[in-house]
């Protein structure tokens, strides 16, 4: 898929060029703790980090093989070739370990890209669990250790689906930014809504590459439409807002709402067609199962439905009338100034872990917790998850 289809107006390189010495002044020299380094998001970061030639870089991600594919990514530039420290830990967040490698540094810049990120992720009371445990409390955790040990600057990526949530992921993000800001007469903590990352990790249209490889049929959904930004981007987007602006803004990339909302159908087929195929419309998964891919090239057999699934919106936001926000500051991006927020991370832990162990709890009861703290929280449940599709 072409990049530039994913690049619409967005130009970061404008705000990071505006803003070098900032960077510079206080990347240079300092001891930064990344923490999810290894996924999409979190290892564009890094590469942007990197140019600016920090001390120390310590990497924490609870996969190893990501993380190993990472340094040899990064080996294999220029990136670290003016030698910092840079060590990597596959560790979860939530571990003791982990207070460990926390209490090992007294850190510049801790940046959080730990969570779950898919809608996928929330099926059941045991797969929600999960989802809540590393959104909210990984989050709790680490604001935690950082009050007790402020660093100059914390971030903490959040997502689009946290404006008007629908989903149960982007409620959990909401809630996250809450806690967040709650703590940002404390601590200089920012955060970021997201767009998708294109082609990233897990994502649907990663998820196009590994059927092509395998010859399997696509399927895609025909009526929702997202906001892309390529992973380069990802990690523009982040740097910039970790350091620009106020203790408390929450930033998002400067994306209009109807010109720059890609439908998932549409890349489908500019994908199929840039690598040569005609799409094969099928009616079911079934049928597009039995299309025969090697003896019909270069047909290409793809299944378009519409979404029927818990959590899923047709479009995303990035922010809400009710909430105040500044397009005009920066050329790339807006941000939303926060009005304060107070709450009890305490009863945050103890209203979810409630239901965690109560036998007879199950995923409506954890929605109706997150309606507690998210009241805009409008939960679209069907009784269907995306693993029940192809």
């Amino acid at each position: 898929m072409k990049q530039q289809n994913f690049y619409n107006r967005l130009n970061l390189k404008i705000d990071i060029n505006s803003n070098l010495t900032l960077l510079h002044k206080e990347i240079k020299n300092s001891n930064c703790l990344i923490i999810g380094g290894a996924g999409s998001i979190g290892s564009n970061y890094i590469k942007q980090i990197l140019k600016f030639q920090p001390l120390k870089l310590v990497i924490v991600d609870i996969n190893e093989n990501g993380l190993t594919e990472l340094t040899r990514d990064l080996r294999s530039s220029d990136l670290l070739d003016y030698k910092p420290e840079y060590i990597t830990y596959p560790v979860n967040l939530l571990s003791e370990t982990f207070d460990k490698i926390f209490d090992s540094e007294k850190w510049d810049i801790v940046a959080n890209f730990s969570a779950h990120k898919h809608v996928r992720s929330e099926k059941d009371k045991i797969s929600v669990e999960a989802l809540i445990k590393n959104n909210v409390f990984g989050a709790i955790k680490l604001l935690d250790l950082c009050e007790n040990y402020p660093p100059k600057y914390f971030f903490s990526v959040s997502t689009d689906k946290a404006a008007n949530p629908v989903n149960i992921m982007g409620a959990s993000k909401s809630l996250m930014e809450k806690l967040i800001l709650s703590k940002k007469e404390n601590l200089r903590v920012t955060t970021a809504r997201f767009a998708n990352v294109a082609f990233s990790n897990g994502s649907l249209l990663d998820g196009f590459i590994y059927r092509l490889e395998k010859n399997q049929p696509l399927s895609c959904p025909s009526d929702i439409k997202r906001f892309f930004v390529t992973p380069e981007q990802s990690g523009q987007l982040c740097l910039l807002a970790t350091f620009l602006g106020n203790t408390g803004n929450i930033f998002f990339p400067k994306l209009d709402f109807h010109k720059d909302q890609i439908y998932f159908k549409d890349i489908a087929v500019d994908f199929l067609n840039e690598r040569g195929y005609t799409l094969e419309i099928m009616n079911s998964e079934i049928e597009a199962k039995e299309f025969d891919i090697i003896s019909n090239k270069p047909k290409y057999p793809i299944y378009f439905f519409k979404t029927d699934t818990s959590g899923e919106k047709t479009y995303e936001e990035f922010y809400t009338e009710d909430e105040i926000y500044d397009l005009e500051t920066y050329y790339s991006l807006g941000f939303i100034n926060s009005n304060n927020v107070k709450i009890s991370f305490e009863d945050v832990i103890a209203d979810f872990n409630e239901v965690f162990e109560n036998p007879h709890s199950n995923k409506a009861s954890i929605v109706k917790v997150i309606k507690k703290y998210v009241p805009d929280f409008d939960h679209i449940e069907t009784g269907k998850h995306l693993d029940q599709k192809m």
